[in-house]
């Protein structure tokens, strides 16, 4: 649980201590560690929680605090024994770190019957470290990796790291962890460095033979509350009763313990950081709360002070200003002319992209996954609407819902393509939202270095390859192929743009604007033809151009390398005197 203001954990700890052995099979032990400032209190007992008289005394216990985790153990590796018992503490940096996990490691599994005293326990090495100062006390592979995550770390930083570094960090030795044992490894943790802060990743998964799905699940509860409804156990609490305006609370778990609330599933590689009630996951997200001096604190350790222009988020400026010069108009800051009625800002995070668009569009709506930061969009006041969901899904819904009535005529993603592999279904969907009017699509996107051993990539052959950052980057040539699939047209982009910064150095991406022309300006028309074999049949009245051979219908052109035949029955007054410049016409009829 993570928390905007000092909360106890009261109602989620009753039905949580079911599971151990009640209303579930983690019978093996239970901890509880809740951080108090500087300090942090913990209990441990190798009992089933449900049984436990410590957990009793705990859940009756209103300790107030911003940070703490609770786990039930189901004995996999280890016996059951204290020593064995979540979560794991230990010091660091002069910061008390707790760590609990769910699921199986395979690089970590340790022997199953180890000989006392004969030698001691392996604990693979991570990242840069070449010694082992923390080693493990139990047998089990959750604490060896947890010793090994905080030896990576401490050979890796001479001083306090910044959060959005730490972010970094930790996400890149989760998927060295992860990394040649994905489909055997099940890897859930919540990791915590302090009184404000708890990281959580999911790489879920079931045991083999097993039915059950390990990963995990987070809630935000904000004002205005409702009640909440404990599913292990007949007990309810009305939160708008006991909590206020300032209140808010993260609540990260396996499974959902309430009903009817919105427990959103982590996605797999996922990281997360919960400061202050909230989660995030972005680099330049975590700068954000570094600044606010909420970052790592130690009375010991001296720390490293954030760079005022490190990890700003220029994405969103830079794309405007070319989508303003690619349309002609004014790339300043001070644009105020409106080129674009209606608008959509794919993952639109806490709305900075949509501060940086608002004065050029007339209507502009916000759609991200994170329910949260939709909120902070929503309060920054620069969307007409904003909506909370899947991009993709959205746009395919409103487009089936709006079909003829209204359509977008503007489209941008300013950080949206680092988090999707295959683009073809969003590049689909993004095209038939501007269809019915034709509009811009401009994003930005994170370009793959294709000097690389492409057949040691994971997903080069599609065009796209998952990063050890947990971030997709995409190959030029794929990104060229379905600008030409789906019709649109380069209007101007960057070869090497800045987009971020990783383990201190430029990460490289290009900036792209494309334009789609719309339906009533397009002379190849034909694109409602069905895809099947046609013989067309037409006797001609003349009414427009004369008595001639190059009058007479079918008019047949080659486009694609497809053979497109055409005939017409009627009078169009719209094209009357057009003649289109890439497909012209030999024909002095509307038709042709």
């Amino acid at each position: 649980m993570n928390c905007a203001t000092p909360t106890d954990f009261n109602f989620s700890f009753r039905g949580f201590k079911c599971r151990g052995g009640n209303t579930d099979i983690h019978a093996h032990g239970w901890g509880i560690a809740i951080y108090e400032g500087r300090g942090v209190r913990t209990f441990h007992d190798p009992l089933p929680c449900a049984q436990s008289p410590i957990a009793d005394m705990v859940s009756s216990y209103p300790i107030k605090t911003l940070n703490m985790m609770a786990h039930i153990r189901y004995a996999t590796q280890g016996g059951v024994s204290l020593e064995n018992v979540h979560p794991f503490q230990r010091e660091m940096w002069g910061i008390q770190w707790t760590f609990a996990h769910n699921g199986e490691v395979p690089k970590f599994t340790q022997p199953k019957n180890p000989q006392s005293g004969c030698g001691t326990t392996e604990v693979p090495m991570l990242g840069r470290c070449t010694e082992l100062i923390y080693l493990p006390v139990g047998d089990t592979d959750s604490e060896a990796v947890f010793c090994a995550m905080l030896n990576a770390l401490r050979a890796e930083f001479t001083t306090l790291p910044t959060l959005p570094v730490l972010y970094e960090a930790i996400q890149r030795l989760s998927c060295e962890i992860v990394r040649g044992d994905e489909k055997e490894t099940i890897f859930n943790f919540l990791l915590g460095c302090g009184q404000f802060t708890m990281f959580a990743f999911s790489w879920p998964g079931a045991r083999e033979g097993s039915k059950v799905w390990n990963g995990l699940h987070y809630l935000v509860r904000t004002p205005p509350f409702k009640t909440a409804t404990l599913k292990d156990v007949d007990y309810a609490v009305d939160f708008n009763e006991t909590n206020d305006d300032n209140d808010r609370v993260a609540i990260i778990a396996t499974k959902p313990l309430t009903h009817l609330e919105n427990w959103k599933e982590m996605e797999r590689g996922q990281l997360l950081m919960f400061d202050n009630g909230l989660p995030y996951s972005r680099p330049y997200e975590c700068a954000g709360i570094e600044r606010c001096g909420r970052g790592l604190s130690s009375r010991s350790f001296p720390r490293t002070e954030i760079c005022p222009n490190q990890y700003a988020y220029n994405i969103p400026k830079l794309l405007r200003r070319l989508t303003c010069k690619a349309l002609g108009k004014n790339e300043g800051d001070d644009c105020s002319v409106v080129w674009a009625e209606r608008a959509v800002d794919l993952g639109c995070g806490s709305g900075l992209s949509g501060a940086q668009f608002r004065q050029c569009v007339g209507y502009l709506t916000g759609v991200d996954l994170n329910p949260e930061m939709a909120k902070e969009a929503r309060d920054r006041g620069c969307y007409d609407r904003i909506v909370v969901g899947d991009a993709e899904c959205i746009l395919q819904k409103e487009h089936e819902d709006t079909v003829g009535i209204w359509g977008y005529d503007f489209v941008f993603a300013c950080d949206l393509f680092a988090y999707i592999g295959d683009l073809r279904p969003m590049f689909n969907t993004v095209r038939k939202s501007l269809g019915s009017r034709g509009g811009t699509f401009a994003f930005s996107a994170e370009i793959m270095n294709e000097s690389l051993d492409e057949s040691k990539e994971e997903g080069c052959d599609a065009g796209f390859v998952l990063q050890s950052c947990a971030r997709f980057a995409h190959k030029r040539r794929y990104i060229r192929s379905l600008v030409e699939e789906f019709g649109f047209e380069t209007l101007l982009s960057t070869e090497s743009t800045v987009l971020r910064q990783h383990d201190g150095k430029d990460v490289l991406g290009a900036l792209i604007v494309l334009s789609l022309p719309s339906e009533r300006s397009m002379s190849t028309a034909m694109r409602g033809i069905a895809d099947c074999r046609h013989v067309l049949f037409l006797s001609y009245q003349d009414s427009k151009g004369g008595v001639s051979l190059e009058n007479v219908h079918q008019f047949r052109r080659d486009m694609w390398g497809i053979q497109w035949t055409f005939a017409h029955n009627g009078e169009v007054p719209a094209m009357k005197t057009k003649v289109d410049a890439d497909v012209s016409s030999t024909s002095r009829t509307d038709a042709g």
